[in-house]
């Protein structure tokens, strides 16, 4: 350990660079062992991204980044060829309107205007809702 000479002592003075050459000689002195030390650590972080990656799909920083960011992020995506996060899904687009006619079904992408409108032949709704859409958009992993 470096002391300070006497002088400096008596007088309570402590030179500017002494703490952090303290703090760097402790440093190093943690380095000492090498890699030797960061094998159990390693294995240990291998063990938990295997299990991640089995249980989520995901290792535990791609679970962090897709948090942070609110996208579906994944190694595994780039393992398939894929971008690392999902790219956001364009909205749906509305199904064709089709109506009955003389012996067959008529389909348009864009309804003819009439008056009365034409009914058409499928039952429930031709858009999202507003829960479906906001389900639709929301952000990964749904936590806001």
């Amino acid at each position: 350990m470096i002391r300070p000479p006497p002088q400096c002592q008596q007088s309570g003075f402590t030179p500017p660079g002494l703490p952090a050459l303290r703090r760097s000689a402790l440093a190093l002195g943690l380095l000492l062992p090498g890699c030797a030390s960061l094998e159990p650590v390693s294995g240990i972080l291998a063990a938990v991204n295997i299990g991640s990656v089995t249980a989520i799909g995901r290792t535990v920083p791609d679970a962090a980044i897709s948090a942070i960011s609110g996208r579906d992020c994944s190694v595994v995506r780039l393992d398939r060829g894929q971008g690392y996060c999902r790219p956001k899904e364009p909205p749906p687009v509305p199904p064709p309107t089709c109506t009955r006619s003389l012996g067959s079904v008529d389909c348009w992408r864009q309804p003819p205007e009439a008056s009365p409108p034409y009914r058409g032949l499928a039952d429930g709704r031709a858009m999202l809702t507003a829960a479906q859409e906001a389900d639709r958009t929301r952000r990964w992993p749904g936590l806001w």
